[in-house]
């Protein structure tokens, strides 16, 4: 299972977290999305898709491309933003 966690506003409209069942046709962090949308419909799509949602796997900033496997965890974030 791929473990995906959200925070702050993608938390908001997304939930928490959810596991996702790892098979062959998940290799990237794109497939997992891709996967997200289907189970969860297109409502996820804008969430995720946004040019600005950062993402982390296992703790790790990376991108869209990033290769993904079973027991991972992906997180998707907005920007940080202080002050």
């Amino acid at each position: 299972m791929i473990r995906v966690v959200f925070f702050a506003g993608l938390r908001e409209a997304l939930g928490d977290s959810i596991e996702v069942a790892h098979d062959e046709s998940i290799k990237t962090v794109e497939d997992l999305i891709a996967r997200l949308i289907e189970l969860n419909g297109d409502g996820w799509a804008a969430e995720l898709n946004a040019s600005h949602v950062l993402i982390a796997v296992n703790q790790e900033m990376t991108t869209r491309l990033a290769l993904v496997a079973d027991s991972d965890e992906v997180a998707f974030f907005p920007p940080v933003t202080g002050g």
